[in-house]
């Protein structure tokens, strides 16, 4: 597993503010869970790193910081 923070540099939605705002883990099949930061504190399942960034991605302004090294 690889954990990763979300990181947003502009909050263009108004709900998640920027910085860290979620925690996540990226499982050696590729799939995804993170976990929102801010309330209400949300968990949510992707089948790719890819797939979340398409949905929460902000067109650039949020990125996946990895924190483990990755897979082999």
């Amino acid at each position: 597993m690889l954990r990763f923070e979300l990181v947003r540099t502009e909050d263009v939605s108004g709900s998640s503010g920027v910085g860290v705002v979620a925690e996540g883990i990226e499982f050696s099949d590729g799939r995804v869970a993170l976990r929102w930061r801010v309330p209400p504190c949300s968990t949510a399942l992707y089948d790719s790193a890819t797939d979340l960034i398409a949905i929460h991605g902000h067109e650039g302004r949020t990125a996946i910081r990895y924190i483990d090294p990755p897979f082999p």
